[in-house]
């Protein structure tokens, strides 16, 4: 049975043995004369990472179990002593497996222990998951993960409890569709299960063992996003390389706050279709697999929150939903990409439907817009949330971003934001778009530079003018500007000159994009503005489920006024009272292809936008271009 008095969070230290015997024959050309543990990392073995976490947790005792070039690591540990812990060997006079000579050590384990496979590079909070094995009184728990290469790993599959109900070691024959969780070569075992290995024979827990005694004992999968890779081949043993260098090992264990980028489910991930409810009618958008690698591959973790109703609505059981998140998880993973959590609310609000199931029709916390999946997730994962984003395509999931405490970006795809109210920090056309501007922080050295010329003016307020043709990033680039600059301390007031374009239906005198602007009433209402008084204006309408809203504008002494337009350096007066004059800069043939999809976002055909396009080509584009001279900073859009 378990023995709770094992713990070192009751005032005692567990053991830990590490499996340590393997020969590595995919790592052939680096374990000739190395055993794949003593690979070194940034000028440390595999094996002094494990020691060092494991002391760093209070583990007084290591066990290393050795066979294949086992007086390298004999000779470089000895009794522990140099590293204030006790280590003692065990010589496998043949390969064991992973099993087999944990049984060769029986009589060392007398309470619960760690187990870890030497050749996987670990940065994880053992304390949490000592407590976790002992909250289920669990007798083996498995540490489980998802990786991008689920299709040849050992996976398994767990109850709502956590419990574990399947395993399916590789190759995973008859498996349509799988959970990515993976076996990562980390246990925590009660003595109980010396009960189920045989001495002197070769075995391995993930192909034999585990799936032959699963349901005799207790067993749990703890499920956690820290790192944990393995390094059985040269291509894993190089990309945890290239993760030392960025500091991703370090970041990645729950002891230090996670950054997420939130993801939306239906028309971010996959193409939006009012209420799936098969597997057959999930399909991922061609840029996903992408984004979702690039995600993994920074320093965020995946996670989705999506409000699934179809179980309130009685469209579909839990379990015909988890075979659809199977199917999710299972397609990123044939491309390499994975999410570290999905969380779901299955409620609806509105009652009174004969085929509804009545326990979830309630007024939870968890449906968006309300925050209490990411606040689920914040303490699951140990997320920081003001340093995490949402990527949503409605109103709801912008307005829940909002409520957790997180930055949004809007996208085009699925309902496109297009009737919300409440529009988002930030607006791309898509995931991929989005996930690139997130990760890849294009403007972080330009607000360095805008910062320190703020400061040199010694002035307030200091008057910013970002100016460029239609779809060149401004609006992005501004918001970058606003948030950034408010994290710094400074009062901020942005000015969209957007909400001074006539409406569509007025503008057949136009002669071109100055007259579409109504440039003296800009001129105008700005001056008007700085001198006290409010102004009063209609929200520019841009997409036809938009409604115009009325938006005031007020100075109350802020430190920078941002005024963002196409027109604004096109402008004199303008021009006159700005400090800092911004042009983003944009290849024609960029322009054109983001073009088109923002006017097929707005509903336009192709030969509306072409015409579109070539009209605004002499009467907007040439002209704003010339606005570039007049610039003290030239920006490059993405």
């Amino acid at each position: 049975m378990l023995n709770t008095n094992a713990y070192y969070c009751t005032g005692q230290s567990m053991k830990a043995v590490i499996l340590a015997g393997g020969k590595g024959t995919r790592l052939a050309e680096y374990t000739r004369e190395i055993p794949k543990p003593m690979l070194q990392i940034g000028g440390k073995s595999i094996l002094e990472y494990q020691i060092d976490m494991l002391i760093k947790y209070q583990v007084k005792e290591i066990i290393i179990l050795v066979n294949y070039l086992k007086d390298i690591i004999i000779n470089h540990f000895g009794d522990g002593s140099t590293y204030n812990i006790s280590i003692r060997y065990f010589e496998e006079a043949r390969p064991l497996g992973t099993a087999g000579g944990l049984k060769e050590v029986e009589e060392w384990l007398e309470d619960d222990f760690f187990v870890l496979y030497g050749d996987v590079m670990i940065n994880m909070d053992l304390q949490r998951l000592a407590d976790y094995h002992l909250q289920k009184k669990s007798q083996c728990t498995l540490v489980l993960h998802p990786n991008n290469h689920p299709y040849d790993s050992d996976l398994v599959e767990t109850d709502a409890d956590g419990r574990i109900i399947s395993f399916h070691p590789k190759p995973h024959e008859n498996l349509s569709y799988y959970h990515n969780l993976v076996n990562a070569g980390v246990y925590v075992f009660s003595p109980d299960i010396l009960n189920y290995l045989e001495k002197g024979t070769k075995a391995d827990f993930g192909r034999e063992v585990f799936p032959r005694i699963f349901n005799d004992l207790r067993m749990y999968g703890y499920i956690t996003s820290e790192y944990l890779k393995d390094m059985g081949t040269p291509e894993r043993w190089e990309e945890v390389g290239r993760d030392y260098k960025t500091g991703k090992i370090f970041q990645f264990n729950y002891e230090n706050p996670q950054k997420a980028i939130f993801l939306d489910r239906d028309g971010v991930l996959n193409v939006e279709r009012s209420f799936i409810s098969r597997p057959e009618e999930l399909e991922l958008y061609d840029f996903t697999p992408e984004a979702i690698r690039k995600i993994n591959e920074s320093h965020y973790l995946t996670v989705v929150v999506t409000n699934q109703s179809v179980i309130a609505r009685n469209l579909c059981s839990l379990e015909e939903l988890d075979l659809i998140h199977k199917k999710l998880e299972t397609d990123l993973g044939m491309q390499h990409a994975y999410l570290d959590a999905l969380y779901f609310c299955p409620h609806h609000p509105d009652k009174g439907y004969p085929e509804e199931r009545k326990e979830y029709k309630i007024d939870c916390d968890c449906r968006k817009p309300r925050p209490g999946l990411f606040l689920r997730a914040a303490k699951d994962l140990s997320i920081s949330l003001n340093e995490s984003w949402m990527i949503g395509d409605s109103e709801r999931d912008i307005q829940a971003g909002i409520n957790a405490g997180c930055r949004t970006i809007g996208v085009m795809t699925g309902y496109g934001i297009a009737a919300a109210g409440i529009q988002p920090d930030f607006f791309f056309a898509d995931l991929l778009e989005a996930a690139d501007f997130i990760i890849q922080d294009p403007y972080q050295k330009n607000f360095i530079e805008l910062k320190k010329k703020v400061e040199s003016l010694k002035k307030r307020p200091v008057i910013f003018s970002v100016a460029g043709n239609s779809r060149s990033g401004k609006t992005n680039f501004v918001s970058y500007l606003n948030l950034s600059f408010k994290k710094n301390g400074y009062r901020i007031l942005t000015i969209d000159l957007d909400n001074w374009i006539l409406p569509e239906s007025e503008r057949k005198s136009c002669k071109n994009v100055y007259d579409r602007f109504q440039s003296r009433k800009i001129e105008e209402d700005i001056a008007r503005l700085l001198d006290g008084e409010t102004i009063q204006v209609q929200t520019y309408v841009n997409h036809p489920e938009r409604i115009s809203q009325p938006v005031e504008y007020s100075f109350q002494q802020e430190d920078i006024v941002i005024i963002d337009g196409i027109v604004s350096l096109g402008l004199y007066k303008i021009r006159q009272i700005t400090d800092i004059k911004i042009f983003m800069d944009i290849d024609l043939q960029v322009l054109r292809e983001r073009l088109d999809k923002y006017y097929s976002w707005r509903q336009k055909g192709k030969d509306e936008i072409e015409q579109l396009f070539q009209k605004r080509k002499t009467d907007e584009y040439l002209l704003i271009e010339k606005d570039r001279k007049f610039a003290d900073f030239i920006i490059n859009a993405i």
